[in-house]
């Protein structure tokens, strides 16, 4: 890259960086507010996982191992129960927020930029996660789980310091097995691209949840008449005629994007989902807290 494309490209991160790190303190606030709402909901929920405390029985399902069914239970029932224990240790998370340009992306103003209610997920989720006794870290950082409070501040220090102009790729890094990660992104991104690296971290034992920010407008496609689209990581301009022509097959190939997000998931023993930046922030959250409980360690 030529020197003065470099140093334009230093001074853009530099210049979002700056926006980014003036808007975190109010983005915090309103993380700290929607984990608080949705720890009301939440106060109390057992989950399923390694310990010695008996929880429930409940009906065998498909992809459960057959070491867990209660014999005892199953005869008595004449149906194949499962018994369940409630999780007593603290799990460590490991969280990427996408906060590359296509994340500056929003619609209309009616609407929040798909960054930023991406951020509100990630504090907000680390918040949830450390009330109830967990650690947490930002993936690729190389930085160890940290708990409580103190954790959850060095965890918002560093996303203040994030590089905003940086490619919009999974990082590629070794977590301990039975890790737990998350991952908040419009995933904007061949499909080839993100394969492996979610397949890297789930070799070595990880298991994880991916969250879509969508904008309403990168769904519907609601513009008409002749519109000239620019590309928010620089992929270049394309003028349209008639975007009433392309609508239907750029539907079709949006969604078909999604349901490969899905099969990936689905194909890894992970969970997928997806978060419209017209719905609330306390619906996301929910979606993603509710992935990380029914299972969280193996």
């Amino acid at each position: 890259m030529p020197p003065d494309a470099t140093a334009t490209r230093v001074g853009a991160a530099r210049t979002a960086g700056d926006r980014l790190a003036a808007r975190l303190p109010a983005l915090t606030i309103e993380a700290d507010r929607v984990a608080a709402t949705v720890a009301q909901g939440v106060h109390g929920r057992r989950r399923t996982g390694m310990g010695e405390t008996f929880w429930q029985f409940r009906p065998y399902q498909y992809g459960d191992d057959a070491a867990d069914i209660d014999w005892r239970q199953s005869a008595r029932a004449r149906q194949a129960f499962v018994r369940e224990q409630e999780w007593e240790a603290a799990a460590s998370v490991w969280l990427w927020c996408d906060l590359s340009r296509s994340m500056d992306f929003r619609s209309s103003g009616a609407v929040p930029v798909k960054r930023d209610r991406a951020l509100i997920l990630t504090l907000a989720l680390a918040d949830l996660l450390v009330r109830g006794g967990e650690r947490v870290a930002l993936l690729g950082t190389g930085e160890r789980p940290r708990a409580g409070r103190a954790g959850l501040n060095h965890l918002t220090r560093l996303l203040s310091q994030a590089d905003t102009a940086a490619e919009p790729v999974l990082p590629a890094v070794a977590l301990p097995r039975h890790a737990r990660v998350v991952l908040i992104s419009d995933f904007m991104q061949p499909i080839e691209l993100l394969t492996p690296r979610v397949a890297a971290l789930v070799a070595g034992g990880a298991r994880g949840a991916l969250l879509q920010v969508a904008d309403p407008a990168e769904e519907t496609l609601p513009y008409a008449g002749r519109v000239l689209f620019e590309g928010m990581e620089q992929e270049g301009r394309e003028l349209i005629g008639n975007v009433d022509v392309v609508r239907a097959r750029y539907r079709q190939a949006y969604f078909a994007h999604r349901e490969a997000l899905a099969q990936l998931c689905t194909r890894q023993g992970w969970q997928f989902t997806a978060h419209r930046t017209d719905g609330s922030a306390e619906a996301g959250l929910l979606s993603l807290y509710l992935m990380l409980a029914p299972r969280a360690v193996s």
